[in-house]
């Protein structure tokens, strides 16, 4: 199982991520708005400003104060690195 960090030393699991979206747009600020009045929303901005929301296979929202490319970045070098592994 691969950790994403998030930030703050907060970890992800890479394989139940879906998506990792910002967080302007009306329609994902009625996700979070929903996430939260079921009690699905896990903020792990530390009081930051939110910029990157990662939703999971489990309808978990994840918040983020680092950058969305930023979190992707990490996803894509910790699959290559899980590659490299597989194949030596």
């Amino acid at each position: 199982m691969k950790l994403i960090n998030i930030g703050f030393g907060n970890m992800v699991s890479a394989n139940r991520l879906v998506a990792i979206v910002s967080p302007e747009s009306a329609p994902i600020k009625r996700v979070i708005r929903e996430a939260e009045d079921k009690g699905r929303l896990i903020n792990a901005t530390y009081g930051r400003r939110t910029r990157a929301v990662i939703i999971t296979d489990s309808d978990h929202i994840i918040l983020s104060s680092i950058q969305p490319e930023t979190v992707a970045h990490r996803l894509s070098t910790a699959e290559e690195e899980t590659e490299e592994n597989i194949g030596e």
